[in-house]
């Protein structure tokens, strides 16, 4: 008997009449603030549109693949940015860079701990929602700790939200000449072998680094690999504008839709807590990143982004499209992305038994 595969579910009239909505919502945000010189407006215009929508009940959600291949691409923009300059920038300023990490991972731990002594949120869900970036395997991993992967991911991104539309602001009021355009810095498109020697490298590092699960592989692979191609000569990077912006769009896309109807009902009652939170760690990177300007030779720009808490793939399109220095950004970021994944349980157990009894 020959047995037939089960009919693929096609989207609705209504879903698709959702998304064209929310296509032209987020071009028509995005071309406010593209005429407003803001650095990563594709990223920001959909994002906007995004939240309002899903705060809106649209039940629109991103397809995963959609949003690793974004990730992917995002990758390989950095990769054309950073080159080998990444390990010379870490050997060189190693300790200070060390320190920028522990602070900022520091400043969230204390802010978690705050929430958690004040009953605003109970301890190990306070701790991986404070976890200053990799937003996507802390809630992953939050569950297994005990904590409310639902209200984790709320202040996460939260959290992505409010460090997108700060980082942006102070791209766009520090740069000495804004840089027009979503895409600028981009990688410039020099024929079709460039740009499918590119692709191939956003699918072999991606796919790689996923399969080893690599924390936000989808991104590093190719940043990783395509870096030491591009350094070597090996490779030559590209990617057509178009690509970027339809991979900004994704992104943004993505996180805004996280905030749902739901989650906020969820959370009406902590959310003065977790905005209180989330701004409070935004100043506290913010602080330290201008003191960093004390200590290193680097503009108070790249001071900031450097240091602000996550997450990797948005700070690296803000960052690529002003004038920072994206070697010291993306060193920073990366080397705390895995420092937060590596200490993000044990910073839970901790704030978890400081805790006096009744207080979670």
């Amino acid at each position: 008997m020959r047995v037939h595969p089960p009919p693929v579910a096609l989207p609705s009239f209504r879903t698709l009449g959702l998304w064209a909505a929310l296509a032209a919502v987020s071009a028509i945000v995005s071309y406010g603030l593209l005429r407003a010189q803001f650095p990563a407006a594709l990223l920001l215009g959909p994002m906007i549109a995004a939240i309002a929508f899903g705060v809106g009940g649209s039940r629109l959600h991103v397809p995963r693949v959609a949003f690793n291949a974004s990730q992917a691409m995002i990758g390989c923009l950095v990769a054309h940015a950073v080159t080998g300059q990444i390990a010379q920038t870490l050997f060189e300023d190693g300790p200070l860079i060390v320190a920028v990490v522990l602070v900022t991972v520091a400043a969230s731990g204390f802010v978690g701990w705050v929430l958690t002594r004040l009953r605003v949120l109970p301890g190990t869900t306070a701790a991986w929602g404070s976890s200053p970036g990799g937003a996507s395997a802390m809630v992953a991993m939050a569950e297994d700790f005990g904590a409310d992967p639902r209200l984790v991911a709320f202040m996460q991104y939260v959290r992505v939200a409010a460090v997108v539309f700060s980082a942006s602001l102070a791209a766009r009021f520090l740069m000495e000449t804004p840089v027009p355009g979503a895409a600028a810095g981009a990688a410039e498109v020099t024929g079709p072998a460039s740009l499918l020697a590119t692709l191939a490298v956003a699918v072999v590092g991606a796919g790689a680094a996923l399969a080893l699960r690599v924390p936000a592989g989808a991104q590093v692979g190719p940043m990783v690999l395509g870096s030491l191609l591009h350094a070597s000569g090996l490779v030559r990077m590209s990617l057509p504008a178009p690509i970027l912006e339809l991979a900004y769009a994704c992104i943004g896309a993505y996180v805004g839709l996280r905030f749902t109807r739901e989650t906020l009902r969820l959370t009406v009652s902590a959310l003065p807590g977790i905005l209180a939170a989330t701004f409070s760690v935004i100043a506290l990177c913010a602080a330290w990143g201008w003191g960093l300007t004390f200590l290193l030779p680097i503009d108070l720009l790249t001071a900031v982004l450097a240091t602000s808490p996550g997450g990797l793939d948005s700070v690296a399109i803000i960052a690529v499209g002003s004038k920072a220095d994206v070697s010291f950004v993306l060193a920073v970021q990366t080397l705390r992305l895995f420092v937060v994944l590596l200490t993000g349980p044990l910073l839970a157990k901790w704030i978890s038994r400081t805790v006096p009894e009744g207080a979670a």
